[in-house]
């Protein structure tokens, strides 16, 4: 298991490394005037030049990219070009925002995809065929139609719950509650279609195998078969999809976070990326990259956990 877990944190910071080089050099390479649009059009040559040699601009860009690896690493993405805050100040104010969303996100998701698919590939019947209708949904209906449908009927019409705005948990739970239900039912839908198709198909199969008729015959209770031998085979794969899902649910959030107006890496990356603010950009692919990364790094180790073949693989 620690030769696995090595090998898998190995390949995540070669990931991220690469990752880090790409997205400097295409920040910078095809970026113009870099200097000019920080300080205007009326300002100078002179000024002009003078803020390039400030930023280091008039130095080759693989310099420019191992500068900033360097200080990376010892915890500084450097500052705004547009603002005096730093790179960390700016994304740490939102990222709770994001992150709260992201992992509300995905328990709700896995709870419910898990349990529809159990059912679905269990009982088959009308609990399968909406499970099938509610995969096509799925997949159909965009993040921010559902968001806007969303709004619509339990903001607008009902008023049960608030249309736009976020309460930090540690303020007011409750009302950190409220705002989140909305946002989270919006990017759930995808989720739970995709990952309880998977579940019942992996429930289904898992059922026609020849060790599960083994243990019928031995006289063991059809809970125990069901939840200890058929989930345990069939959670591998969810937990893959569950995983793949995730990087999806890093796009969608931007939007649902525009359509709820939450404070969140959404905003940043609207704001920020029509600025042009590189550093601010950069170390927003940087901190995305890293909850992916990690994200792919424990769903691997629940799959080898479930599955200790997978190891091998």
């Amino acid at each position: 298991m620690l030769a696995f877990l090595l090998r898998r944190a190995l390949l995540t910071v070669s990931q991220i490394l690469a990752i880090s080089m790409l997205a400097f050099a295409l920040l910078y390479l095809f970026s113009d005037n870099i200097a000019r649009n920080i300080l205007g059009e009326r300002a100078s040559e002179e000024q002009v030049i003078a803020k390039t040699m400030e930023l280091g601009l008039d130095r080759p860009v693989w310099e420019r990219y191992f500068l900033w690896l360097g200080s990376a690493l010892q915890g500084d993405l450097g500052r705004s070009y547009f603002t005096p805050q730093s790179v960390l100040d700016a994304l740490g104010a939102r990222l709770p925002v994001t992150l709260s969303l992201l992992i509300a996100t995905t328990l709700v998701s896995a709870v419910i995809a898990f349990a529809l698919g159990m059912a679905a590939g269990v009982y088959r019947g009308w609990l399968d065929r909406v499970v099938q209708v509610l995969s096509v949904v799925g997949y159909a209906l965009p993040g921010f139609l559902v968001a806007l449908l969303l709004v619509l009927i339990f903001a607008v019409q009902l008023g049960w719950l608030p249309a736009t705005g976020y309460v930090p948990f540690t303020t007011d739970p409750a009302a950190w509650f409220r705002s989140m239900i909305l946002p989270v039912a919006a990017l759930s839908l995808s989720v739970i279609a995709a990952v309880a198709q998977q579940v019942r198909a992996a429930v289904i199969s898992a059922l026609n195998q020849d060790y599960v008729r083994t243990l019928r015959s031995r006289g063991l209770p059809e809970s125990t078969v069901l939840l200890k031998h058929v989930a345990r085979n069939a959670s591998g794969t969810g937990l893959t999809v569950l995983g793949l899902q995730f990087v999806g649910l890093m796009g969608g959030a931007i939007v649902v976070e525009q359509i709820f107006a939450l404070p969140g890496l959404g905003t940043v990356a609207v704001i920020y990326t029509s600025r042009g603010d590189i550093p601010v950009v950069m170390g927003l692919l940087i901190v995305t990259s890293l909850i992916v990364a990690v994200v792919n790094l424990l769903v691997d180790i629940g799959v080898t956990l479930l599955n200790p073949k997978a190891r091998l693989a």
